[in-house]
């Protein structure tokens, strides 16, 4: 049974409301008292009370992290990334799945501002607008989503781009199409923005097939209207998408990467696991969460020492060559 209050100033020697002082108030207890206090503390491997210490320090302990789709295995990486490194500080993350409706996310920001210190919001698509009026009320860090004047963490999407072009390019492609994700998807905008300029410097043409869900089964819906025209690679806006992509192909009788090839964004588990492996842009997934707390708990801790709000940490995607992707057919012969 874990030691309470009550265990620790049995062992000191001292009453209870002692030893919470000394715990949260040192300076108001003599130094030998806190010594005493300690040394049981350490005994007995004290935890102090959640709860009980945020009555004291006016925080909860607690952070929120708010995502579009707990099934979406990037989503899943990012918070593993965010638990692992609360953990190392003692705080808790209560964790919040929209179900990809931006409708419900505003009601989810509010509700879980008065449960916690703060609040990561990963790739979230209300508006900008929406997102600074919860800064007002409570700090926030982004993921994946860029708003001026707020603080987070994006991925170079548009490197990511110009790594996925140059690699279609070289392999001889000349018609490359676009399978988007969710219109209100602000990284799925700077990735077609980025792969366009890439297409352009390169004599590339670029073909949008338009926005679909995030999913596997998007990428199932888009196949047909990506083969339409008449490409000879297709880049998808992530590799849920790619996959699917990949099952309808082969439905079709259509060979990747002999008849078109595909590549995806961010490599999750399952992209090495598809048949053929599936081509990528790796994304640094935990290592956003993990940057994204440190960042939260300065702006918890200490806000006047952190640099001008509004900062902005970039992390770069590496290109992963695997199967699905192949030299062109005009190129093949």
């Amino acid at each position: 049974m874990p030691a309470t209050l009550r265990d620790v100033a049995r062992l000191a020697g001292v009453s209870p409301s002692t030893v919470s002082r000394a715990l949260s108030l040192p300076d108001m207890v003599g130094e030998t008292t806190r010594a005493r206090v300690k040394i049981a503390v350490e005994q007995l491997h004290y935890q102090p009370n959640r709860a009980a210490r945020g009555l004291i320090t006016g925080r909860t302990g607690n952070v929120g992290l708010v995502i579009p789709d707990l099934a979406n295995p990037f989503f899943a990486s990012v918070a593993k990334g965010v638990q692992a490194r609360a953990r190392r500080d003692d705080v808790a993350v209560f964790v919040a799945d929209t179900d990809e409706e931006p409708a419900v996310e505003a009601g989810l920001f509010r509700a879980l501002a008065k449960q916690v210190d703060g609040l990561i919001l990963c790739s979230p698509r209300s508006s900008a607008e929406e997102l600074a009026a919860i800064a007002e009320d409570t700090n926030v860090v982004l993921i994946n989503r860029g708003v001026p004047g707020l603080t987070g963490v994006i991925f170079d999407d548009e490197d990511a781009m110009r790594q996925a072009m140059a690699h279609l390019a070289a392999l001889g492609h000349r018609r490359v199409a676009w399978v988007g994700g969710p219109e209100a998807s602000w990284s799925s905008q700077h990735r077609e923005a980025g792969l366009r300029v890439a297409a352009e410097s390169r004599g590339v043409e670029l073909v949008t097939v338009g926005s679909f869900a995030p999913t596997y089964e998007g990428g199932v819906a888009a196949a047909d209207q990506a083969v339409a025209t008449e490409a000879t690679a297709v880049v998808a806006y992530n590799d849920l998408v790619a996959i699917g992509l990949l099952t309808r192909l082969h439905a079709r009788g259509i060979s990747v990467p002999d008849d078109l090839s595909v590549i995806g964004v961010d490599d999750i588990e399952m992209s090495r696991m598809a048949i053929p492996s599936l081509s990528t842009i790796r994304m640094p997934k935990q290592r956003s969460g993990q940057i994204a707390v440190e960042i939260l708990l300065d702006l918890i801790a200490m806000p006047e020492m952190l640099p001008p709000i509004g900062r902005q940490s970039v992390l770069a995607g590496e290109l992963i060559v695997r199967n699905s992707t192949g030299p062109a057919p005009s190129t093949r012969a």
